[in-house]
């Protein structure tokens, strides 16, 4: 009588057996390292979110507003006494202007809705550390019931710019400077870089000054951010006098730093091209420029703004070359033009981070939600472009 066979798994040989178990544990490693990476995103949004959420509402008072003379040197006098410490100051401080401006409102009244201060704005949405005293907590209480105090969008938020009162900041002035700074990037560097790319591709001859200008550029995309920030400094600053804080040199310095990226991702999308494209332009008679414009760089084309688009995404966020030249200034109304004094979304949120109010933290993470949201749009764009142009030779 023989014996029965053997299960399949009891046939394989121990070494088969320790090189099945070490893939399971390989399997295992890979799984838990994308679950932490996945629970760690999911925490850093959450967090953002929760702690941004409130700062797209803030609070407001329904007040009795007196457009009188009396009002014209003290603006406290526009509005009830009793709710002078609960409006904003920010607001009130903007009547005298007003009245000198439009001098027929003298002798009006109206009933409107004012900005509250940050402490009742803190207080009704119930955070920790809101200061608020309690006799103006009583206060706000029976507002609040009487139906003169709400919770509104905040606008304030998109249509302002710095301020040292936080109900009264907002990123208007930092979100022009960074269209500003990101158009005057890609104005230097898109085409430069892209001209470089090709030149050195497909016309530079390989010898060792070629290698050498490759390996410059590939050292270039790798050094730290901030070391471009002092060639900037140096450079458009101090040596072509190019005015400080402005769109002008922030736009130049984040040009320096994008153009390795550009280079490198124009020259992989042309050498993604088939030889055999070029071998057959050139059967037909075609030049180098010619096979270069008319049939490589329309194929190339969509990993060329794929790369662009990335880099231009990592320069909009970055933040350490721009404190170098000074994009940290104080800026409560938007810039004009690209020679004024200007700051950038990421600089925003680094000041109003070093804040001691504890309001600000709000206004940070919101910052930090819109400046996601514009970096994940471009992103989605770039692989969007990607994905529907790419081609399988």
């Amino acid at each position: 009588m023989s014996d029965a066979p053997l299960h399949p798994l009891l046939q394989i040989n121990p070494r088969q057996r320790r090189r099945a178990r070490a893939d399971f544990r390989f399997k295992l490693y890979g799984l838990g390292a994308l679950l932490f990476a996945l629970t760690f995103l999911v925490f850093f949004f959450a967090d953002i979110i929760d702690k941004g959420l409130p700062a797209f509402q803030q609070a407001e008072i329904l007040a009795q507003v007196e457009y009188s003379e009396a009002a014209v040197n003290n603006y406290n006098k526009a509005v009830d006494r009793k709710l002078v410490k609960l409006i904003s100051r920010s607001w009130t401080r903007t009547i005298p202007m007003m009245l000198k401006a439009h001098p027929e409102m003298v002798g009006t009244s109206s009933e409107q809705w004012v900005l509250a201060d940050y402490h009742v704005d803190q207080y009704l949405k119930g955070h920790d550390g809101h200061n608020l005293k309690k006799k103006y907590q009583a206060q706000v209480d029976r507002l609040y019931k009487e139906g003169k105090i709400r919770l509104a969008f905040n606008t304030g938020f998109f249509n302002s710019g710095d301020s040292k009162m936080p109900e009264n900041a907002g990123i208007l002035a930092s979100a022009i400077g960074s269209v500003m700074v990101l158009l005057l990037t890609m104005l230097f560097a898109v085409p430069i870089g892209v001209m470089t790319a090709i030149y050195l591709e497909e016309f530079a001859p390989d010898n060792r000054f070629t290698q050498l200008i490759e390996v410059n550029i590939n050292n270039l995309a790798a050094i730290p951010s901030i070391l471009y920030g002092l060639l900037g400094l140096a450079i458009f600053i101090n040596f072509m006098g190019v005015p400080r804080s402005s769109a002008l040199a922030g736009g130049l310095t984040l040009a320096l730093m994008t153009l390795p990226i550009i280079i490198i991702a124009t020259r992989a999308s042309l050498r993604s091209v088939p030889e055999s494209i070029r071998e057959a332009a050139y059967g037909l008679g075609a030049s180098t420029l010619q096979t270069t414009w008319h049939h490589v760089l329309p194929l190339a084309m969509p990993g060329i703004l794929t790369g662009s688009i990335i880099g231009l995404a990592q320069a909009m966020g970055e933040t350490a070359p721009l404190l170098i030249i000074g994009m940290m200034a104080y800026i409560p109304e938007a810039p004009h033009s690209i020679l004024e004094a200007t700051t950038v979304l990421p600089a925003q949120v680094y000041t109003w981070s070093s804040e001691s109010i504890r309001a600000f933290e709000e206004r940070t993470a919101a910052g930090i939600m819109v400046l996601l949201a514009v970096l994940l749009t471009l992103n989605a764009v770039a692989v969007r472009l990607r994905n529907r142009s790419q081609q399988t030779w």
